[in-house]
């Protein structure tokens, strides 16, 4: 690609009543769980605040994603060090997103931070991202403490290994999802799957932000094709395996796309769509808080919404 590729914007238009994940960092706590030797989720105890990821190998550690806040990459960094005595040398953003990348200015020049080429394209406008990630801070003003904007040291474009010592991490740009840039991050010899906001397990909708839902499903694909993944962990949300998670998240973004596409070329309005349409087999985690439950319920509203958009918008031709 060679950074010839436009970078797509983020939609912000939302729904009438959307709701925001709530992703303040106040009394936020990350817990890890090891899912294989050396392979550790930093799960948040507060959903759907961000998780993230710590992985060893003999001679150095990674990191998956920094936080929302300065404050938070430091609280990373204090349970890495008490979950191993091998130096953290490489951080991972997995999407350009406020929340998962103002915490990079926490880790010090010597950690290097890989991104694909897209997300780093991405990072221009601080303020302006911190404007967008404000409907999810609900009054919360830690946003306040982000002055800079760490960006990536190293890109790639489809691919990139890094050797841990005895393990290898691979990174992985499969296409156009959640953003235009999402990093995947594997651990081949685990089986699991680091992905940010790319796909999640089964039990939410994906959050359709560049309004793309065919080439998101086309980018799932590959995933499906290409990687050995038995374990997901979603950079929001609850733990869990990738099957039927990735295959329920294809399903439900050709369906979107074909029912969209229906009710714009008939003249349905969206205010209608979002009655009608239903969530093709996607329900809440049993035991899911009803906040968490709402959410679900509004991205749908917000994915048809932006799909219409999407479509709406795309030249004659490419109909």
């Amino acid at each position: 690609m060679n950074g010839l590729l436009p970078v797509a914007h983020e939609m912000s238009e939302r729904p009438p009543g959307f709701v925001a994940p709530n992703l303040s960092p106040s009394g936020l706590r990350l817990e890890p769980r090891e899912l294989a030797e050396g392979v550790h989720a930093l799960m948040a105890d507060q959903v759907p605040k961000d998780n993230n990821g710590l992985i060893v190998g003999r001679d150095a550690a990674l990191v998956v994603d920094a936080g929302i806040t300065p404050a938070v990459g430091r609280q990373i960094r204090r349970l890495a060090a008490d979950l191993t005595g091998k130096p953290v040398r490489y951080l991972v953003n997995t999407t350009y997103h406020g929340d998962h990348t103002f915490g990079n200015t926490a880790f010090d020049e010597d950690v290097t931070l890989f991104s694909s080429r897209l997300n780093k394209a991405a990072m221009t406008d601080l303020a302006a991202e911190k404007r967008l990630r404000a409907e999810s801070m609900y009054g919360d003003d830690s946003l306040d403490t982000v002055l800079e904007w760490r960006k990536p040291d190293v890109v790639f474009d489809r691919f990139c290994e890094i050797d841990l010592g005895g393990r290898v991490v691979h990174l992985w740009h499969l296409g156009p999802g959640n953003g235009p840039g999402d990093t995947v991050v594997h651990v081949p010899d685990a089986k699991v799957a680091f992905t940010g906001n790319f796909v999640l397990p089964y039990g939410v909708t994906p959050m359709m932000l560049i309004g793309d839902p065919v080439g998101y499903a086309r980018s799932l694909r590959t995933m499906r094709a290409l990687l050995d993944v038995e374990t997901l962990v979603p950079g929001h949300g609850f733990l869990g395996p990738a099957e039927p998670g990735i295959s329920a998240w294809i399903s439900y973004l050709e369906n979107l796309a074909a029912a969209v596409d229906r009710g714009l070329r008939a003249g349905t309005p969206v205010e209608a769509l979002y009655e009608e349409l239903p969530m093709w087999g996607i329900e809440p985690v049993p035991g899911a808080p009803e906040q968490y439950r709402a959410l679900v319920r509004s991205l749908h509203r917000m994915n048809i919404l932006l799909t219409y958009r999407w479509f709406a918008g795309r030249p004659a031709e490419a109909a």
